[in-house]
């Protein structure tokens, strides 16, 4: 998680909303880890869940990452959370909830649909305090 807070605030350095992720691979290594460059990119997909997992993706050379853990310091949203099912992480570990945009424990529960074909093992509030701290601080600046 330390890492992942690492890249939230690489992100809200460059004027991105704090999130950070990192893909684990099963020996534990880091695989790949990104912020969101959602601005940066003028795409409002770049979210740092899916370029951390794009790019885990293409450095093993295949589309699913069974094996694989996801780590993020904010639940992921409903895109995020339908995108983690489609590469079948094992597991996904974030910090803090998000009452308003989650897709996982909030909002639509991507997750516990039955269209939805993979189930990750989730672990939330995950070092929930500082990641909340980095948003709530990030936010209360632009106001």
């Amino acid at each position: 998680m330390q890492r992942a807070l690492a890249e939230a605030r690489a992100a809200a350095s460059r004027g991105e909303v704090p999130v950070g992720a990192v893909v684990l691979g099963p020996d534990g290594r880091v695989l790949a880890a990104a912020g969101n460059r959602v601005e940066e990119l003028s795409d409002p997909t770049a979210h740092a869940e899916i370029l951390a997992l794009r790019a885990a993706a293409t450095l093993r050379g295949e589309p699913r990452l069974p094996d694989c853990d996801l780590v993020v310091t904010l639940e992921p949203c409903p895109m995020c959370a339908a995108a983690i099912a489609l590469f079948r992480v094992r597991r996904l570990v974030f910090g803090a909830y998000d009452p308003k945009g989650g897709g996982v424990e909030h909002g639509p529960r991507v997750f516990s649909h039955p269209t939805c074909h993979h189930r990750p093992e989730i672990v939330g509030g995950v070092a929930e305090g500082e990641a909340a701290a980095l948003l709530r601080d990030f936010f209360a600046a632009r106001r």
